[in-house]
């Protein structure tokens, strides 16, 4: 049986895990991973592979977290260069950079935002390969 493979990336606010071996894994293992991501008010987007927890963690505390969890992972850390310098305009997080905002509130506004700051939003995904 395959253990799962994370690919941990840290953002200013929030970290996104790409699990890479996904369709490799067990039911039990993807339940077990679940459990991982809903017990840190993270979320798991299945289309990408990846789950997102909206905690400023580094590499380490991660590998920490999964330790003392029930998970038996591997894990590699992606380093990436901040690019968009664009503001958000609205909301909760008006005011803050497209690029440090948590991974859970780009998918939110995916789904769920028309305005004229989508193509922003659309490219910090792609950029983030969400």
């Amino acid at each position: 049986m395959s253990k799962p493979h994370f690919v941990f990336t840290k953002y200013s606010n929030s970290i996104s895990v790409h699990v890479k071996n996904l369709e490799q894994l067990s039911v039990a293992q993807i339940q077990s991973i679940e459990a991982f991501v809903s017990a840190r008010k993270g979320i798991f987007d299945f289309s990408t592979y990846i789950f997102t927890i909206q905690k400023r963690l580094e590499f380490g505390e991660f590998i920490s977290l999964l330790q003392n969890s029930s998970l038996d992972a591997t894990c590699e850390e992606k380093i990436i260069n901040i690019r968009q310098r664009e503001r958000v305009e609205f909301g909760k997080y008006k005011g803050m950079l497209y690029c440090d905002l948590p991974d859970s509130y780009l998918l939110w506004l995916k789904s769920n935002y028309m305005g004229k700051d989508r193509d922003i939003v659309e490219a910090e995904l792609k950029f983030r390969s969400i």
